[in-house]
């Protein structure tokens, strides 16, 4: 299960959709706190969702959010395998088709979100991840 330890216990007592929402919380915050610009958050198709759109005033930034109250499961930024990243590419383009936008580059990050019981949370943003 995504999201919980071993132990099935997430976050301090979290259930899994509020430790996503958290941890997307927690990531939007840091990417604007780098001076990008929020385009759009948990944007929906049939296909699936992408977490966060953002520009850094030159790039169209798509970010994965992944979120862990532990690391039984292995690290948060594991959890993006190469089926994920082709479905967000896939839903990058969508995105891009349907606003209009239009940028020089696309660059696709993940922000790995651990929330560890009792600690501060910790936020890592590995840009260009795929």
């Amino acid at each position: 299960m995504v999201g919980t330890g071993p132990s099935g216990a997430a976050g301090g007592g979290l259930a899994k959709d509020e430790l996503g929402r958290e941890g997307e919380r927690l990531a939007a915050e840091h990417l604007v706190a780098r001076g990008l610009v929020i385009l759009a958050r948990n944007w929906r198709r049939r296909e699936g969702e992408l977490d966060v759109v953002a520009t850094d005033g030159k790039s169209l930034v798509v970010c994965e959010v992944k979120t862990r109250s532990g690391v039984g499961y292995g690290l948060p930024v594991e959890a993006v395998t190469r089926a994920k990243a082709a479905r967000i590419r896939r839903l990058a383009h969508q995105w891009l088709a349907e606003s209009r936008a239009r940028f020089v580059e696309v660059r696709f990050d993940v922000v790995a979100v651990l929330l560890l019981p009792g600690r501060a949370p910790q936020v890592e943003h590995y840009e260009g991840a795929f």
